[in-house]
């Protein structure tokens, strides 16, 4: 990250790799909420049952 504003083709290539081709898949990102809502601590719902 610091050398990202000198040359930023270190990090577009770790950013590149780290990227999924499932962006459009409805339980990839459904997962992704459940992720992010478990991080804020909010365990109550699962997307799942949705």
């Amino acid at each position: 990250m610091e050398r990202s504003p000198v040359n930023d083709l270190e990090i577009a290539f770790l950013i590149k790799q780290a990227l999924m081709s499932l962006v459009s898949d409805r339980e990839t990102y459904m997962k992704g909420i459940d992720v992010s809502y478990y991080y804020e601590g909010y365990t109550e719902y699962n997307t799942e049952y949705l």
